[in-house]
């Protein structure tokens, strides 16, 4: 163990060496969180975005038109509440309020799962909806033109279009989720944050501690970085299409004689 007049480095070794499979374990704990609460969120924010992009008119029906514009109203509510707060402070009322209020013990980890999850799918319906409407509306048109409904038009033509363009916005969404999963600490979540921070308060050596875990964060955020931007190249597809079957037509060459061309 080092001394009191050790330097930096020397610090920075003996907590690698000695908190290795802590940070390991808190960085995979971590990714796991941040991972499946995008998914569940994306999921989430899919249902909600597609429910508040459903045309909402009169002629429709009475009942239906009431109870749309109801449950659109209380989606909204959902998507302002979770956006307005931040998620440390959802954290501790969803934490406690279900052991205070329903009475029921969450696991930690479960916790975290479904407060990462709850929080993104309110970002990521809104996300959702505005990539339904980047799509060009003659899409919607020409699938009910075609005899299809407008759940089939949605989900077959409008959706996978309107997926690829937020692509960015939640593989943003998942970075910033692998970094706001450290405020799960305040629930006594495992994650990287209050290992770093157990290891720290050891020893009081918080300056060393943390230099190792911005580095742990930023090689996982570089890393998904560079692994979504290969992804969305990959859905783009090639930026030149050869059509199946097509022959290349050859140079021809022209030569002026005479006035007359031949080939």
């Amino acid at each position: 163990m080092p001394n009191a007049q050790s330097g930096f480095f020397e610090w920075v070794f003996f907590f690698v060496r000695t908190y290795g499979p802590m940070f390991l374990k808190g960085a995979g704990t971590t990714l796991l969180i941040a991972l499946t609460g995008t998914l569940v969120g994306f999921i989430i924010g899919l249902a909600v975005g597609y429910v508040r992009a459903i045309p909402c008119e009169r002629t429709d029906g009475a009942v239906k038109y009431w109870l749309l514009k109801l449950v659109r109203t209380l989606l909204g509510v959902y998507i302002e509440v979770f956006r307005s707060t931040p998620m440390i402070v959802q954290s501790m009322v969803i934490f406690y309020g279900a052991s205070s209020v329903l009475h029921i013990n969450l696991p930690y980890l479960l916790a975290g799962f479904i407060i990462v999850s709850i929080n993104t799918g309110a970002y990521l319906s809104e996300i959702v909806r505005g990539g339904i409407q980047s799509v060009d509306p003659g899409q919607m048109e020409a699938g009910l033109a075609i005899g299809m409904t407008y759940g089939q038009t949605m989900l077959n033509v409008v959706l996978p279009q309107a997926i690829r363009n937020i692509l960015p916005a939640l593989g943003n969404e998942f970075v910033v989720n692998i970094k706001d999963t450290s405020v799960l600490n305040v629930i006594s979540v495992t994650e990287l944050y209050f290992v770093s921070k157990s290891a720290a308060g050891t020893y009081f050596k918080y300056f060393e501690v943390f230099f190792i875990t911005s580095v742990i964060y930023f090689v996982m955020t570089f890393t998904v970085t560079r692994f979504l931007r290969w992804l969305e190249k990959k859905m783009d597809g090639p930026q030149n299409y050869a059509m199946h079957g097509s022959q290349t037509v050859p140079d021809v060459e022209l030569v002026r004689k005479g006035g007359a061309v031949s080939e």
